[in-house]
């Protein structure tokens, strides 16, 4: 054998035990395992239980006319608070008004039935409730998912001459907003 040839075949089994020696040390064990986790949104869903709270005809200063509604969580989290924001329009058909607001005769008085008792939220003129929201929750929890109000509205005498106002009418818009409970922080 040639010198050559043996130095070849030296070289050829010298890489081989190396191969032999790298590779094994690259072997290892392994494992793995999966794990996943769903986030699922919760629902915010404040409801009513009429459209109309109350449709009043033929009011005189003097009158005062009530009408009755709940409000229901129907979510799946608890409410923060729940506010009111109130708008309205005068429809002049009689007399000109000469600027004197219909709102500012109509007194209405927010009434929350807790436990069987009343509690008044409030009591103001509708003009002053006007782009002014006020709040009438708070912590309205999935518990205790219905709240019974009563709200009364009374044409307010001012003692002279309230003519312009005859044959007008007052188109009332109520929304109810209701916000979410702050987040909470889970440490595990």
């Amino acid at each position: 054998m040639s010198i050559k040839r043996s130095l070849t075949i030296s070289f050829i089994t010298a890489a081989l035990g190396i191969s032999l020696v790298t590779g094994g040390t690259f072997a290892y064990f392994s494992d793995t395992e999966e794990a996943g986790s769903t986030f699922a949104a919760g629902l915010l869903d404040l409801g009513i239980n009429k459209e109309t709270i109350i449709k009043i005809d033929n009011l005189v200063p003097g009158d005062t006319v009530s009408g009755d509604f709940e409000l229901t969580n129907d979510g799946t989290v608890n409410m923060k608070e729940v506010n009111l924001y109130s708008s309205y329009e005068v429809i002049d058909n009689g007399e000109n008004n000469d600027g004197d607001d219909l709102g500012n005769h109509i007194l209405v008085e927010f009434v929350h039935h807790v436990s069987g008792e009343e509690n008044v939220l409030f009591k103001k003129k509708l003009s002053e409730l006007m782009d002014n929201p006020t709040k009438i929750l708070e912590n309205f929890n999935l518990e205790n998912n219905t709240r019974k109000f009563s709200v009364r509205f009374s044409f307010l005498n001012s003692e002279g001459t309230q003519n312009h106002f005859q044959e007008d009418s007052l188109e009332l818009t109520w929304k109810f907003e209701a916000i979410q409970r702050d987040g909470k922080e889970n440490s595990q």
